[in-house]
């Protein structure tokens, strides 16, 4: 297990996001932007009161985002509790958008190791083609680093072909460079993906732990040849945002980055306000909020 002793430069860090966000964007490549946007969200249900009838309807939305408006990318994947796969797997056949799956306890991650195999290999036989895991924070703040890692390792094994989100829930991490060294940790065993949050806890995914993250998965393919997907969530519901998120992940890794296969949003409100900014530059004037389907 590598785990490189960076220390994050915060007051670096923040200058670069300031710079990164003061960038305007031309019409054109706003358009292709909030296209771009759409392709790459994973629109989730993650609620107590989840229900079959539920699931349908938001596999339903992501398949019909706006059929008024033809030509529309879907959305990356549709990401739901275990308990809701099969009915997801089965509502999105002949789509092309995945089916995701919490597990390992979400999302506080506070369960046994034998529970947290289960979970995965239950949601991977229930047809999920992707699993968000929680890492265990306070074996992590604990300094178990290795305890950490071999659970991650032993999920990503259970994942088979699925591909594994490591979720590190940056707002429990308390700083930059906890933040990094977990992305560090994840990447080295066996994530596909770093994820910020679970979108569970009051702060989610923040410019400047982005920014922190996405050089860690620079660095790390500089090292391996390794490309890590990246995935903000939580606290994303506008447009303008995303697609600074956007500008920084092309300026940090390149646009071998700008796909859904390598850049995920975990933002479900965020989808209405991209439909609404792609009819204002199409048509030229705002709808209303309710004019697009709130779940």
């Amino acid at each position: 297990m590598i785990i490189y002793n960076t220390t994050i430069d915060q007051v670096g860090c923040s200058e670069r996001v300031n710079r990164i966000f003061s960038r305007s964007i031309k019409k054109e490549s706003k358009m292709w932007a909030l296209k771009k946007i759409l392709s790459m969200l994973d629109l989730t249900t993650l609620e107590g009161n989840d229900s079959p009838g539920k699931v349908k309807q938001l596999c339903y939305k992501a398949a019909h985002l706006h059929d008024k408006h033809p030509g529309l990318p879907k959305v990356a994947a549709i990401c739901v509790y275990p308990n809701m796969v099969s009915i997801a797997q089965e509502s999105l056949k002949g789509t092309n958008i995945k089916t995701a799956s919490v597990a390992t306890g979400f999302p506080s991650g506070m369960t046994n190791l034998r529970a947290k195999l289960d979970e995965v290999e239950y949601v991977v036989n229930e047809g999920a083609e992707e699993v968000d895991m929680v890492i265990s924070r306070g074996h992590f703040l604990s300094g178990e680093l290795n305890y950490v890692s071999d659970e991650i390792a032993k999920v990503k094994e259970a994942c088979g072909n699925a591909k594994l989100k490591v979720i590190l829930e940056t707002g429990e991490l308390c700083t930059l460079d906890n933040v990094r060294k977990a992305s560090d940790l994840a990447m080295n065993s066996g994530a596909d993906f770093i994820k910020t949050s679970t979108g569970k806890i009051t702060e989610s995914a923040t410019p400047i732990v982005v920014l922190t993250m996405l050089e860690a998965i620079r660095d790390y393919y500089h090292i391996t040849g390794k490309k890590i997907g990246m995935k903000p969530a939580g606290g994303i519901s506008k447009s303008k945002l995303a697609i600074q998120y956007l500008v920084m992940v092309r300026e940090t890794l390149g646009n071998d980055w700008l796909t859904p296969d390598l850049f995920r949003f975990g933002a479900s409100s965020l989808a209405n306000d991209v439909l609404m900014q792609i009819i204002k530059q199409d048509q030229g004037n705002y709808q209303s909020s309710n004019y697009f389907s709130l779940d």
